[in-house]
């Protein structure tokens, strides 16, 4: 009846949609009597081949859910790719990423057997995100304005996780269907979650020390960063700046080229960012991440957090806000 791959990076919000679609696949009928589930590190795919390729009992039809099924090699696909070049009828085979990376070869024999895939990531721009929590939200019978769904998009971050138990908080205490603004939904957010590291070094490249400061705190609270690992992210992004100096790149290509990267827009902001700079911003920045990454170690009596809130600080001043 249908093969179903769900794909995606956070666990929760994985295991949700698979809940989802079982239920959906499920309706009114009896779970006991039409669900298989394998989860866990012991089950194998032969047993999992062995219940899809089962004629259903007293219903019509079988629902089996494979779950982490990325921690399976190419090798030990061979059953369930040989199934699914002729797949049953009668069975709905739900395929649930996770436990390591998804062969092709799986991919390719979904697709190749008219089955759906379908990828949990939220979106990563910004307009595109809130309109992803709105849709996530009336699927749970919760209605957001745009204000609302902004403000928890703003606030998750890329801890999307949570979206789903902030939704169901939402659902039972305003009941179905309620129009909710921001300030309605306001006292249910929790902790501010983590950021992409490129919206923290964009803030930096603005010259908007305040935001800067502020995503950098979620990084290291939400986003349970160590401080050494923020300044990784500002060793490669200062690198990629470092490897411009000297060599005169006027275009694009010229930068990607000098950098080591596809031509594209990082090597095209890369680019922008340096002749803001220009080379002795590049060096000073080099300077600070470097007595920074020394005070980290030991060699300044302040506490971890304070050496990266001075030096985030330092390194947007370098910048003249556009």
């Amino acid at each position: 009846m249908g093969v179903h791959l769900l794909t995606g990076e956070d666990e929760s919000i994985l295991r949700n949609k698979a809940h989802d679609l079982v239920g959906q696949l499920v309706g009114d009928d009896d779970r006991s009597l039409l669900v298989d589930e394998f989860d866990g590190e012991d089950y194998e795919l032969r047993l999992v081949v062995d219940a899809a390729q089962t004629l259903p009992f007293l219903t019509d039809r079988r629902i089996v859910v494979a779950r982490d099924i990325g921690r399976f090699t190419a090798e030990e696909l061979g059953s369930l790719l040989g199934y699914l070049g002729d797949p049953l009828d009668t069975t709905q085979l739900v395929l649930v990423a996770g436990g390591g990376r998804l062969p092709k070869k799986l991919l390719d024999a979904v697709i190749g057997a008219g089955g759906h895939v379908t990828d949990t990531n939220p979106p990563r721009k910004a307009g595109d995100r809130t309109a992803w929590v709105r849709g996530e939200a009336e699927l749970h019978g919760v209605r957001l304005d745009v204000g609302a769904a902004m403000r928890i998009a703003e606030q998750l971050g890329d801890d999307m996780g949570r979206l789903d138990g902030i939704v169901s908080v939402l659902h039972s205490t305003f009941g179905e269907g309620v129009r909710l603004t921001a300030s309605d939904v306001e006292p249910f957010l929790g902790e501010a979650g983590d950021v992409p590291p490129w919206d923290f070094t964009d803030a930096i490249d603005a010259g908007q020390t305040a935001k800067a400061l502020t995503m950098m705190s979620r990084m290291m609270n939400g986003g349970e960063r160590h401080p050494l690992q923020v300044m990784a992210i500002l060793h490669a992004h200062y690198g990629k700046l470092a490897r411009l100096d000297g060599v005169d790149a006027r275009s694009e290509r010229e930068a990607a080229d000098a950098i080591g990267i596809k031509p594209g827009f990082p090597a095209k902001k890369a680019l922008g960012n340096y002749q803001r700079l220009g080379g002795g911003g590049v060096k000073r920045a080099i300077g600070l991440l470097a007595a920074a990454d020394l005070d980290l170690r030991g060699a300044t009596d302040l506490d971890s957090e304070m050496v990266m809130e001075v030096l985030v600080a330092r390194l947007s001043r370098l910048s003249p806000r556009r």
